[in-house]
């Protein structure tokens, strides 16, 4: 078992290599020469994200649960890594000998494992919604581009063909000038599947299970099924809901396509704010102000069974045209509306509407290039320098957005954003909400 890692060698590890190389250049690497990577985080999605990592040279992994890091191990192309379960340890110990680090934990550690790593000059892939609130967003998306790090959210989906080719359509104005658009999934979390309130009651943590290190930044509580191994995303001391679980990977469809950054305002409908829990069902409203030669545009966002009106219509329609008995529900996607006509989409297909007004319509030539893979594009950007698309100023400012609705729940009022003093302007109160209260010894820059 590691040695307990204190609060003062936590913050001198977070400190460390900062004269260090900040970015590999490509003569760094031979032709055939791998990356060094650690992946925190090994179960589940952070499982796949260390599947997709797993040609390069994995040297350690680390996990809170002692049982999922012995089933990753258990991998061969993964068995010779060293195994860890508290990764300033692994930080600390492994540092020199590292490249790059994977984040795959629950969406409260992003930021403290992230965070170290970039301050030690590692690059760092993590997943979405790239961290618990705005301001540790914005703290990794400042630190990614002063130390010049490639850097990628686990969006994976941008990395498919269908995605690229609905922004091809938009940006070649195939249904005109787009200023509504609309994202939503079916998805509910809310507490747990048993518990909208905080849960009572004794439990034995797991076997294997260091529950103080699971919980890592958040305040102390008593281990609780209701929290591990899958519920916690219905809490917010934890993660963010539905909104925080999925609107990264819908809402960036129309950021990619309309060229969107910094809502200017945001509004939440849903049940009464609740301080421990995420809302089962939310309706979202994103007004983002017009750039240069681009129109203003107003963004709803729906979860838990809210879907936008006219949606039914349009699936009947469908329907109706392929002679289907029932219509072919669209369970998530993204509807953009323009002034002539409409495109809806979800992961892998697209389609003109109404469909026969574009029977004819000439698609654009393909200009965004084919993918090597959404890992793989950061691989190559540590060992190359290129560029990712996913990269922590695109997707940290798409995160921020997304959380903002969150912020906008939990204060129950329309709040109007600076993003560049990165406040609330209108409801000064709702601040408080961009951060949050830090455990002590797990601050993330020496302060709560």
């Amino acid at each position: 078992m590691p040695r307990r890692m204190t609060r003062r060698t936590f913050v001198k590890a977070t400190s460390a290599a900062v004269g260090a190389a900040l970015f590999v250049p490509a003569s760094a690497f031979g032709a055939n020469e791998k990356l060094s990577v650690a992946c925190v985080g090994v179960g589940g999605r952070g499982g796949e994200d260390m599947d997709g990592v797993s040609r390069e040279n994995v040297l350690a992994i680390c996990d809170c649960d002692e049982r999922t890091l012995k089933k990753a191990g258990a991998k061969a192309e993964i068995a010779k890594a060293r195994q860890f379960t508290d990764f300033r340890v692994m930080l600390e110990e492994m540092g020199d000998k590292l490249d790059a680090v994977v984040v795959g934990t629950p969406d409260h550690t992003h930021a403290p494992v992230a965070l170290m790593a970039m301050r030690m000059g590692k690059h760092v892939y993590c997943e979405k919604p790239l961290a618990h609130n705005v301001r540790e967003i914005r703290l990794m998306r400042e630190l990614a581009k002063e130390k010049k790090l490639a850097t990628q959210m686990g969006t994976q989906i941008h990395a498919g063909d269908n995605y690229r080719r609905v922004v091809e359509l938009i940006r070649a104005g195939a249904i005109g000038t787009v200023e509504r658009a609309h994202n939503w999934v079916p998805t509910s979390y809310s507490g747990s599947q048993k518990n909208v309130k905080r849960p009572t009651g004794t439990h034995e943590v797991p076997k294997g299970l260091h529950w103080d290190l699971w919980l890592g930044p958040a305040a102390e509580r008593p281990y609780h099924p209701d929290y591990h191994p899958f519920w916690w995303r219905g809490w917010w001391d934890f993660a963010n809901g539905a909104l925080g679980d999925m609107a990264c990977h819908h809402m960036d469809l129309p950021h990619w396509a309309l060229d969107l950054r910094d809502a200017r305002t945001i509004e939440s409908q849903g049940p009464d704010p609740d301080p421990e829990v995420a809302p089962p069902w939310q309706i979202v409203d994103f007004h983002y102000p017009a750039r240069g030669d681009k129109p203003p545009v107003h963004l709803t966002w729906y979860h838990g069974g809210k879907r936008p009106p006219g949606l039914d219509e349009i699936e009947a329609k469908q329907a109706e045209n392929a002679k289907e008995k029932k219509p072919q529900k669209w369970s998530a996607g993204t509807l953009f509306v323009g002034d002539k006509g409409m495109l809806l989409a979800d992961y892998d297909r697209h389609v003109l509407l109404p469909e026969a007004d574009f029977k004819d319509y000439k698609r654009p030539e393909k200009s965004i290039p084919k993918s090597p893979g959404h890992h793989n594009e950061w691989v190559r950007a540590c060992k190359e320098g290129t560029p990712t698309l996913c990269n922590f100023d695109y997707s940290g400012a798409l995160a921020e957005t997304v959380l903002l609705g969150c912020v906008a729940h939990k204060a129950g009022t329309k709040i109007e954003w600076d993003a560049r003093a990165m406040k609330i302007t209108n409801a000064p109160a709702a601040n408080k909400f961009l951060t949050r209260e830090y455990r002590k010894g797990w601050e993330i820059d020496g302060h709560a």
